[in-house]
């Protein structure tokens, strides 16, 4: 009887691995394999049709990390994730907490929120152009009847401004889904106590929601974060990188070097320096985490 007994469990356990393999070799087939080729290919030189012509060692490295331009868009996507996520965050957990506490207009508010996270990024990029155009875009046009006058798309600071505030309406409802059931999960008891206490609602926000919602947000945090990373479509269909390459993200940088340029030494090397770069960034950003958890 225990010989039969244990065999179920036995399957049980199989069972579980055969359950995991389609998501390991999902894993090892996009994501290993894919990042090994990466590392072969960034240090040789690759020319398309002819493939690997030679070796040239951590050549691509150092041409990479003595490019002006290199540094420069990492810049820019400092910039943009530095601005865009904390505004995000901010903004969608505020929307988040309202709409917990039961606004009147919550449940219309949730339908629209979500409509961007539907669209792609890409059709974002180009309805930006129309509405920063200095040619009849609907912003310039209601922000000179304030007398207030951007060059948007002309310069650098307009042109990944308005690429920001495309991002942040795109992404906020994000935030805003991850927060908001973090929120739900908090016990209305906690709730009617912390009222008590406190002058008003931004006081419960901050001294009780704040904190016990903190780890989810965390989470909504770090995803956005490596997204941001990795933003394309919205900057370069809007500005296409300029004027010139003063709005040029790291992506879009390393899609000209790799697929235009057909450089795929550099490309790749590109790639993983910066891979490097995030990977030191995501560590620090979970230490950080685990000592305000702890």
């Amino acid at each position: 009887m225990a010989a039969l007994s244990a065999r179920p469990r036995e399957y049980g356990a199989v069972f579980k691995y055969v359950l995991l393999l389609p998501a390991v070799l999902w894993v090892i087939a996009f994501t290993f394999f894919p990042l090994l080729f990466v590392i072969h290919y960034s240090f040789a030189n690759y020319v398309l049709g002819m493939g690997i012509t030679g070796y040239v060692g951590f050549s691509n490295y150092v041409d990479v990390l003595t490019s002006a331009r290199f540094w420069h868009a990492i810049m820019v996507t400092a910039i943009y994730v530095a601005i865009s996520v904390p505004v995000e965050v901010v903004l969608g957990f505020l929307a988040a907490w309202l709409v917990n506490l039961g606004a009147p207009w919550s449940r219309g508010f949730r339908t629209v929120i979500g409509i961007p996270l539907f669209t792609m990024e890409v059709a974002i990029g180009y309805l930006g152009v129309t509405l920063f155009s200095s040619q009849g875009g609907i912003v310039p046009v209601v922000l000179g009847l304030t007398g207030i006058e951007v060059p948007w798309l002309s310069t650098a600071s307009g042109g990944i401004a308005a690429a920001i505030l495309l991002d942040i309406w795109r992404w906020t409802s994000f935030v805003f889904v991850i927060v908001l059931a973090g929120l739900a999960g908090i016990s209305s008891d906690l709730y009617d106590a912390a009222i008590l206490d406190a002058k008003n609602h931004w006081q419960v926000m901050w001294r009780l929601g704040v904190p016990l919602a903190w780890p989810v947000t965390t989470i909504a945090i770090l995803l956005r974060t490596i997204e941001c990373l990795k933003v394309f479509a919205i900057p370069y269909a809007l500005t296409t990188g300029g004027p010139g390459t003063s709005t040029e993200v790291f992506s879009a940088m390393d899609y000209l070097t790799t697929v235009q340029f057909f450089n795929f030494g550099q490309g790749s090397a590109m790639g993983i320096a910066f891979l490097i770069m995030v990977a030191a960034l995501i560590t620090v950003f979970f230490k950080q985490m685990r000592k305000r958890l702890g």
